[in-house]
């Protein structure tokens, strides 16, 4: 199935790229967020702000740019040959490795945002802000692998 996109590969790359870039600002955002809830007090009248916040970033970017992302990207994928034995592909594996611990990365601070909303606090604004890292390390080496291909 190589090549199965045909001319509509640039389009459907450029559509994923344009969802991953959807992705990773919500990914950035909310755990900045979470520090902000966390920071107000979660009994205050500013902690039910950011709860509305928080549920609008999840359900209008966050989580529809994830179901978008991995539709486009397994499409290329294809594209690509990952599910018909096509060589050259390792970099490709390692990269969906990481898109799937990114996506559990999204379903964790989104599940801690939900925790958050009911009132429970099991992390501290400083583990917060070190969560906030994650996705920036993450695409960095996506970016990587997607472009230089090393093996």
């Amino acid at each position: 199935m190589t090549g199965w996109l045909g001319n509509a590969y640039l389009w459907v790359k450029a559509a994923h790229l344009i969802f991953v870039i959807f992705w990773m600002a919500g990914l950035f955002m909310l755990p900045r967020f979470l520090v902000y809830h966390q920071e107000a007090g979660l009994a205050s009248s500013e902690a039910a702000i950011w709860v509305d916040r928080e549920q609008k970033l999840r359900s209008i970017i966050l989580t529809p740019s994830l179901v978008i992302v991995w539709v486009l990207g397994l499409f290329l994928a294809a594209h690509l040959g990952l599910f018909s034995g096509g060589a050259g592909l390792g970099w490709l594996h390692i990269k969906l490795l990481l898109v799937f611990g990114l996506s559990g990365y999204h379903g964790y601070i989104a599940a801690y945002s939900k925790k958050l909303a009911k009132g429970i606090q099991t992390l501290s604004g400083r583990q917060v802000r070190l969560l906030n890292e994650v996705p920036g390390i993450a695409a960095a080496l996506i970016v990587v692998l997607a472009i230089v291909q090393p093996f």
